[in-house]
């Protein structure tokens, strides 16, 4: 427990700026995009997951699909505040995990945001509900739990660094997918259009709310984990 809870030695400049590359690689290329993306609606649907026990609502199941998309179902009332905090949690979720990754390798401690990721990955795994979703959930899990146990401190920083700036900066992407698939007339059910029948606010200011968050974790998650 004491080394979990420690610290570790932070890990060189050009490390961090390595690891920030190499997500930046992850994201930006269409094919792998399309592959890398999983990772980010596990964390979509997962903060959905997450806030719908939060506000008291009741979930019932997880689908993560192979064209990347998502369904989490929850029951309790269809409005209010609890579904509205609901919705608005699934685009918001990746920044959000990276921005609270980054203040904790900010603080030198690794080895506790692998264990954090491993049990919450492994808490979203009782409720997937479908084959792949299974897959990718319990793949990323035990490449958590891998590194964790079999690595050495200068690995794991490594793939902790990778793992934030990937979902620091894969948690912007979405957002403007979701706007361009708005823009052509498609994605006519997608969470900003649930909200904006929850709360009639227009679903161009929940994009630009969805845009701010990831933005803003962006510059945060930045602070923390680049030293000048």
């Amino acid at each position: 427990m004491t080394e979990v809870l420690g610290t570790q030695p932070a890990p060189a400049q050009w490390i961090v700026i390595a690891t920030a590359v190499a997500a930046l690689a992850a994201v930006l290329p269409r094919p792998l995009w399309r592959l890398s993306r999983n990772a980010i609606t596990i964390a979509h649907e997962g903060g959905h997951g997450l806030v719908a026990l939060v506000t008291g609502r009741r979930l019932q199941s997880i689908r993560l699909h192979s064209d990347t998309s998502g369904l989490t179902v929850s029951r309790g009332r269809p409005t209010g505040l609890g579904m509205i905090l609901t919705a608005a949690a699934g685009y918001t979720a990746a920044p959000l995990l990276g921005l609270g990754g980054a203040a904790l390798l900010g603080s030198h401690r690794v080895t506790l945001l692998l264990w954090l990721a491993t049990a919450l990955l492994i808490a979203m795994l009782v409720m997937v509900r479908n084959a792949y979703g299974i897959f990718t959930v319990l793949l990323t899990g035990a490449l958590f739990l891998l590194v964790s146990w079999l690595t050495g401190p200068a690995v794991q920083s490594v793939f902790a660094y990778a793992a934030v700036w990937f979902l620091l900066l894969g948690g912007v992407r979405p957002a403007f997918e979701l706007q361009a698939k708005r823009r052509h007339g498609g994605a006519g059910d997608s969470d900003a259009d649930q909200l904006a029948r929850l709360t009639h606010v227009p679903a161009p200011l929940w994009l630009f709310f969805f845009h701010a968050v990831s933005l803003s974790a962006l510059i945060g998650g930045f602070r923390w984990l680049v030293r000048w």
